[in-house]
């Protein structure tokens, strides 16, 4: 929505003046997403040089120290400049980004194609593991600081990590509108800060500036075999984060993302990287944390609470994540109803899962507990982001042929770079499986279990209702040749069924022995677009006098409102009576099918779990809970 509006450039002698504001408002947003866009990429200094060099053997050699630093700088560029701020920003889902957007455009919006939406919703599944691993190794990586700053603290470090990650989680139900408006300027004295110590050490050692030649890194890679090979896998740390440019995309816009990793984020990181490696080269030792040793003594307490103040908001981004790609999903049909809660009308994204909110914390703390410390959550960091970067190249790949139309030879040339690189970090991280790396793999196995079995089991629902439906005339003839009573007022039937009579009109008649005088039969559609216009919105057909069917379609962004779509449907010709409406839900109980033709018994109870659980239809529709009446049925599947 941002970057539609920067879009419209103005006319006639106010040009120059609104090219200006233009820019002045670009770059407003853009010290905006430092904070929620860039938080977890630029804390990876904390704990990413540490990693690679400790991978390495320990007491690096200045070839060791050179060619890592080569792979790093040459790994954000490749991968966060080229790949997401160049190629991945230009494809869009009507301006939202992200895996899951993604996937909505190729594997349902063009086509339906299983295969990508598997592909799409794995890799949304790993991100969750991700949000869970991200909150603990940044907030340690921090903390862990006491010990240069105050080493009589050590023993404490673990606690007050604890007690942290605990104080983050608790706060989200009060939603972040007002701390997030610091996100901002507290990331960019975050980077200003990193890119000053990065440019003194570099001072002392100017010779670390040619490992910005490509060479270095690649000789390095290819000079000591698997050893170096194996090193990738803590190269990657660098670039965890970047997968949220992408995402983001649609709350920010391109030229905001894009102008602040530019000019601001990829300097402050290659400084922060090369002065690292300066200060090892120098002779620094390696045994704790580099990142430290480049801040003079004096300064070290403050920058260790603004290190952490900035991990603190890179797990917040990470978790607001959480919450955004848990909405979309549910919009997309893929996880059951959760109570979504918005926490500020300043932005749609302002919202909180509770559910998600407290499994992420239990998560991310025993993580915490488990690994104890940052080089140990290293381990487990990686596999799962650079899994979900592979599955990005692969649905990129289809997007250039079939959104851009590229040839096979010109998005197989661009595509297959990036699928080398993405492999090359994939398999890396895979030895960290035993290390650690199980973790993230195992919560996105999980996570994405529980979408295919809420996924499949609404189809069968669907399917085996619609098995059972009347058509609409026979079943109108049916209420007049038994004369029932048409009662004043109007009745709303919201049913999942496309066609014919609801089964929850039938059952509705059957035991109430009445039926409204105005009738609209309700089917709301989650589009696998982010946002529908109001043409798009409301398509109404007169099936009988005084009966209306109507197909009310959303975007996986956007909140139904069912009795705003009443008004709509009144202005097209609905003459039903706003002021007396009653709503009907029918709600499935959803039982194992006993002659062996259904789900298997596992999967049905699971999904009937789920069922049970799902957020009550009348919040997710904003329906007005005093006229809402909802019948409930046995359902075999």
């Amino acid at each position: 929505m941002v970057m539609r509006s920067m879009q419209a450039m103005p006319k006639g002698s106010k040009r120059g003046a609104s090219d200006a504001s233009n820019l002045s408002d670009r770059a407003g947003i853009a010290v905006s997403a430092l904070g929620i866009v860039f938080g977890d990429i630029g804390t990876s200094p904390l704990y990413t040089l540490k990693t690679v060099l400790d991978m390495s053997g320990g007491n690096p050699q200045a070839d060791t120290a050179l060619g890592s630093l080569s792979l790093i700088l040459w790994t954000l560029i490749m991968v966060t400049s080229v790949k997401y701020v160049i190629v991945a920003m230009r494809i869009d889902n009507d301006g939202e980004g992200g895996i899951l957007a993604l996937m909505a455009l190729l594997g349902t919006k063009q086509h339906r194609r299983p295969m990508i939406v598997a592909a799409g919703l794995f890799g949304a599944a790993l991100i969750y593991g991700d949000g869970a691993i991200t909150p603990a190794i940044s907030v340690l990586s921090a903390i862990e600081g006491l010990n240069l700053a105050a080493p009589t603290l050590k023993p404490y470090i673990l606690p007050i990590s604890i007690a942290i990650l605990v104080a983050l989680f608790g706060i989200q139900p009060l939603g972040t509108s007002r701390i997030g408006k610091a996100f901002g300027p507290i990331m960019g004295l975050w980077f200003f800060t990193i890119a000053v110590l990065g440019a003194w050490g570099i001072v002392q050692h100017p010779s670390v500036l040619i490992a910005i030649n490509p060479l270095r890194g690649l000789h390095y890679l290819f000079s000591n075999g698997y050893s170096s090979f194996l090193v990738l896998g803590g190269v990657f740390l660098c670039v965890t984060g970047a997968e949220a440019l992408y995402a983001d995309m649609g709350q920010f816009g391109r030229g905001p993302i894009r102008l602040a990793w530019s000019a601001i984020v990829l300097p402050s990181l290659v400084l922060s990287y090369a002065g690292q490696t300066a200060i090892v080269m120098e002779g620094a030792p390696v045994a704790d944390n580099i990142f430290y040793r480049l801040c003079p003594g004096p300064f070290l307490i403050p920058f260790v609470i603004l290190a952490t103040l900035a991990t603190i908001i890179a797990s917040q981004s990470i978790i607001t994540g959480a919450f955004s790609m848990t909405r979309q999903a549910i919009q997309l049909g893929w996880l059951p109803r959760l109570r979504i809660t918005q926490t500020s009308e300043a932005g749609y994204g302002q919202i909180y899962v509770g559910v998600v909110n407290w499994l992420l914390m239990i998560v991310t703390i025993g993580l915490t507990l488990f690994f104890g410390q940052s080089s140990n959550l290293a381990s487990a960091f990686g596999i799962a982001v650079s899994a979900t970067m592979l599955l990005t190249s692969v649905l990129l790949y289809i997007a250039m042929r079939e959104v851009w139309g590229w040839g096979l030879f010109a998005a197989g040339t661009i595509a297959g770079l990036f699928l080398c690189i993405d492999s090359a970090f994939f398999l890396a991280n895979i030895v960290k499986i035993v290390e650690g790396g199980y973790v993230p793999l195992l919560l996105a196995s999980v996570v994405y279990g529980t979408m295919l079995i809420w996924h499949h089991g609404s189809t069968v629902v669907s399917k085996t209702l619609g098995e059972r439906l009347i058509p609409i005339d026979e079943f109108l003839a049916s209420v007049a040749s038994r004369n029932i009573p048409r009662v004043p007022g109007a009745a709303v039937f919201l049913t999942r069924t496309l066609r014919d009579t609801p089964p929850v009109m039938v059952w509705h008649v059957n035991h109430n022995r009445a039926l409204h005088a105005y009738l609209l039969v309700l089917n709301v559609e989650i589009a696998a677009v982010p946002w529908v216009g109001d043409a798009d919105r409301l398509s109404l057909a007169t099936v009988a006098p005084n009966c209306w069917r109507a197909r009310v379609r959303y975007g996986f962004m956007e909140r139904p409102d069912v009795p705003a779509m009443l008004d709509m449907a009144h202005q097209r010709g609905c003459s039903i009576p706003l002021d007396d409406v009653t709503y009907y839900i029918g709600h499935a109980i959803v039982v194992h099918r006993e002659d062996g033709t259904g789900l298997p018994a596992w999967e049905t109870a699971l999904f009937s779990a789920m069922e049970r659980n799902a957020h009550h239809v009348t919040d997710f529709f904003k329906l007005p809970s005093d006229n809402v009446v909802e019948s409930g049925r046995q359902l075999a599947i």
